[in-house]
């Protein structure tokens, strides 16, 4: 298990601002892993943004430090902070991609994209009690609430991946590709896929078009 717990450029737990960050989530928490990793999930779904418009091809955007500075990201990163926050404390992590179809996304990011399908969507798989489990913080409570869907609860013992339905019978989220896991983010894996998935996002240089938006003013429809 150790490539699953040592510090990277991305699951850089051992910069100074995450490590401050995770004591900070950590403070008065009982020393149980399991009570400490339901903490830390809820302190990145709720203290972190999600933004899909702020997708970036630099490296340093899918780390943890970053996801911390900029307050508002997208899922991978969101769920590399979570996972390096995990193996700080001994929790062996690796990140999860898949492709999903959000029945409930904005008109706009679907007509941003040009597509119904969201390219290497990412959770992190944690190892308690002898067994990996599925955690899925990307979806702020905020937005869970514009959405009309439950913010996704981690207990620390069952999977916690994104509802098939609403609670009044809509479809939610459909997966659809399993990309399978990584000790590691495999960045040049994600860019090469989300650039064959939205060519037109991007400018000659290769970076993608940035369209300053926020999913929470698109739902609110402001």
């Amino acid at each position: 298990m150790n490539h699953y717990l040592k510090p990277t450029p991305f699951f850089d737990y051992d910069h100074p601002a995450v490590e401050a960050w995770i004591q900070q989530q950590l403070d008065g928490v009982p020393e149980d892993p399991v009570e400490q990793v339901k903490a830390l999930y809820l302190a990145v779904r709720d203290s972190i943004q999600y933004n899909p418009y702020v997708f970036r091809t630099e490296p340093r955007s899918l780390s943890a430090s970053y996801a911390l500075e900029t307050g508002e990201t997208y899922c991978i990163p969101k769920a590399v902070l979570l996972g390096a926050a995990a193996r700080s404390i001994g929790i062996p992590s690796r990140l999860g991609l898949a492709d999903v179809r959000n029945h409930l996304s904005s008109p706009k990011l679907i007509e941003w994209l040009r597509s119904d399908i969201f390219r290497m969507h990412g959770f992190i798989e944690l190892y308690l009690n002898g067994r990996w489990v599925k955690a899925t913080p990307a979806f702020n409570q905020q937005l869970c609430a514009l959405m009309n869907v439950d913010p996704l609860p981690f207990d620390g013992v069952n999977d916690s991946v994104f509802q098939e339905f609403t609670e009044d019978g809509q479809a939610h989220m459909e997966y659809i590709n399993d990309h399978g896991v990584f000790e590691d983010v495999p960045f040049e894996f994600i860019v090469d896929g989300v650039r064959r998935a939205y060519s037109h996002l991007f400018e000659a240089e290769g970076e993608p078009v940035n369209m300053n938006g926020s999913l929470e003013r698109d739902i609110a429809g402001r």
